[in-house]
């Protein structure tokens, strides 16, 4: 036990009001903060979707322009054929290139029937990321809003959260620096719960017994006294 003032409890205990405070409102912003990147998360992760939609749209249309492509080539090659079949002198070349245009038109035939496919699929894809965008663009929309409402209300708590740490300091001022370091060290230890009252011989931190004449001497206030249990430093306001 070390002897204080009873001026220096009621600096402890407005510490300790303040220090709830400050627990308090940072637990808040912590939990807005979390809000705020899960918030971001989901758009993210919706638009990373969006982007997937639209890259599978651009390969739909890629692939058609390769198969159009290549359906040009074919059509150049059954024309060469064709010129090729009149200027043929024999039966093997004639055969030769008669069967070269057959394969060539079976080659396009199976292109064209591709080809209609990846028309289908390209509508398709077109359909998903217009349907897409305007989900997205509404999911954005309402995030942004709710941020919006997020900051605003976060800002306040901050101020208030800046307005208690000064408040912290001012009344600190007033203490024995060894006191304000012990203040400090239980602080820690106990989520930001010091200093805590004792009513009925029980610590209203931990809520366990503290022995008669230990609560005798919490209650005359002149001595720090911590609690045996949970160490938070111990006061006594008469009911």
């Amino acid at each position: 036990m070390k002897d204080i003032s009873k001026k220096d409890i009621e600096t402890l205990v407005k510490l300790q009001e303040a220090e709830t405070q400050i627990v308090r409102l940072k637990a808040v912003l912590e939990k807005v903060e979390k809000k705020k990147v899960k918030l971001s998360g989901q758009l993210k992760q919706f638009e990373n979707a969006l982007e997937k939609n639209k890259e599978n749209k651009l390969k739909a249309v890629a692939a058609c322009r390769d198969i159009e492509m290549e359906i040009q080539i074919i059509d150049d090659r059954i024309i060469k054929s064709n010129e090729k079949l009149r200027m043929v002198k024999t039966n093997k070349e004639y055969q030769l290139f008669l069967r070269e245009v057959d394969d060539n038109k079976k080659r396009k035939d199976a292109l064209e029937t591709e080809l209609l496919e990846y028309f289908d699929e390209n509508e398709k894809q077109e359909e998903i990321v217009e349907e897409s965008e305007k989900e997205y663009l509404l999911l954005k929309d309402k995030i942004e809003t709710e941020q919006k409402d997020i900051e605003k209300q976060s800002k306040d708590d901050r101020e208030l959260l800046d307005e208690y740490l000064n408040r912290q300091k001012d009344i600190g001022k007033a203490l024995d620096p060894s006191l304000m370091n012990r203040f400090a060290k239980i602080s820690k230890m106990n989520e930001g719960l010091a200093v805590v009252n004792v009513s009925n011989e029980v610590c209203l931190g931990c809520f366990m017994n503290i022995p008669p004449q230990l609560y005798i001497e919490v209650q005359r206030g002149n001595s720090l006294i911590s609690c045996p249990q949970c160490s938070r430093i111990l006061y006594y306001i008469k009911s």
